[in-house]
């Protein structure tokens, strides 16, 4: 195809037939159609679908969603929320999947990342798997924002798009959370910020008058978090005490040692490194959020050994000790090559990286590898069922100290 032919090229609104190929990042799967690709939602690898074309920029690939199936995979399973299907809700990729079907897509894309941006083979690449948590597929997120269309009426958004869809329920939270909130009339153009605590209590933050904000009560790492309201925590219940176990076994901070939470919100990961490196040491939370760092220095205040820096993480790093230990959870872009440099060059024992995306996480591997330091172990968690996200805990030493 010329590059004329490409920026004239619009397929948009489009019907086609197509063979379904292989699981992408992103939640789709791949078709090709007349020399394009073409990233499908609502399919699965293996099926012959009707998909429309719902966004076409007239280069080498263009997005659809499958309206029908001519052909399913045993896979295939009835989506339990209506609004999941083409046209719908964007927050669930996976809800005509099996559930062990999604672990094992989202295994696939994270191999395909840590292989084809990681530069790895074999080990690590050919063998992590994305492991089940406790609870079951629906009814766990405890966190999630919802928009507010040119009505006043609350929804979800539709996917790539500022379109707000109407809904009466939301299957994935608990039963029950949104009802009076879908009932309402809002302010249009609002975000509703709704959270449940570790008692089963709702809370609200942003977009509701400020006497209906309050401040929630989350528990893990064996104490309890106050939270103001909007602050980040793991949407998924198991999720958080799930990663302060692996931090806990891989960081291994010395005693007498220093450790830097980085990204470190409110401190959850800080509580564990204070433990190992005991009143000696020196664990230090970078933070930009700084209702996060008033919240996490009131939660860790019977902790001395633990200090709160408010700012962007590059910055203050550069006014900070080596460290023998780091655990690092960026935001979905991941650290980048500006961060993974200075981290290597303070010279850490360990790195733990926590990581909610697995391009991101590969291409900080392969920057990790360039500057001595390997990917030593690796656990992931389906801590998002129904849609296409997933977590993941990666371990990084110095070549020279890599485990036999």
């Amino acid at each position: 195809m010329t590059r004329s032919a490409e920026r004239t090229l619009d397929w948009t609104d489009r019907v086609l037939e197509l063979e379904v190929g292989p699981v992408a990042h992103g939640g789709h799967c791949v078709a090709r159609h007349e020399g394009r690709v073409l990233f499908v939602r609502h399919a699965l690898p293996g099926e012959r679908v009707r998909a429309v074309v719902t966004e076409d920029q007239g280069g080498s690939f263009c997005l659809a969603d499958a309206i029908s199936v001519l052909e399913a995979s045993p896979d295939r399973v009835p989506a339990p929320c209506p609004w999941a299907r083409a046209g719908g809700c964007g927050g669930c990729d996976f809800q005509h999947v099996a559930p062990p079907a999604q672990r094992a897509l989202k295994t696939t894309v994270l191999r395909e990342q840590l292989t084809r941006l990681g530069g790895l083979s074999g080990g690590l690449a050919e063998t992590v798997e994305v492991e089940e948590l406790p609870g079951g597929p629906l009814g766990w997120r405890q966190r999630l924002r919802l928009a507010v269309d040119d009505e006043g009426r609350a929804g979800l958004r539709a996917h790539h798009s500022h379109e707000v869809v109407p809904i009466s329920d939301c299957l994935l939270a608990p039963a029950g959370l949104l009802d009076d909130l879908l009932e309402r009339r809002w302010r249009p153009g609002d975000e509703i910020e709704v959270a449940v605590d570790a008692h089963g209590e709702r809370h609200l933050g942003s977009g509701v008058p400020p006497g209906e904000r309050s401040t929630s009560v989350q528990h893990a790492a064996g104490r309890d978090w106050q939270l103001s309201p909007g602050a980040f925590w793991q949407v998924h219940p198991e999720l958080a005490d799930t990663l302060v176990e692996v931090v806990r076994e891989w960081a291994a901070a010395p005693a007498g040692g220093t450790a830097w939470d980085l990204y470190g919100g409110v401190g959850l990961f800080a509580a564990v490194l204070a433990g190992q490196v005991g009143p000696e040491g020196a664990v230090t939370v970078v933070e930009s959020a700084r209702q996060a760092v008033a919240d996490g220095e009131r939660a860790l205040r019977d902790l001395p050994q633990v200090a709160f820096r408010s700012g962007r993480v590059e910055r203050v790093i550069t006014e900070l000790p080596d460290p023998a230990v780091v655990v690092a959870d960026p935001p979905r872009k991941g650290l980048g090559k500006a961060m993974v440099e200075e981290l290597c060059a303070r010279g850490p024992e360990r790195i733990v990286y926590v990581a909610c995306d697995p391009a991101a996480l590969g291409r900080d591997v392969k920057l990790f590898a360039d500057r001595g330091y390997a990917l030593t172990a690796l656990r992931s968690f389906d801590a998002f069922p129904m849609t296409h996200h997933l977590e993941s805990v990666a371990l990084l030493e110095p070549v020279s100290a890599e485990r036999p």
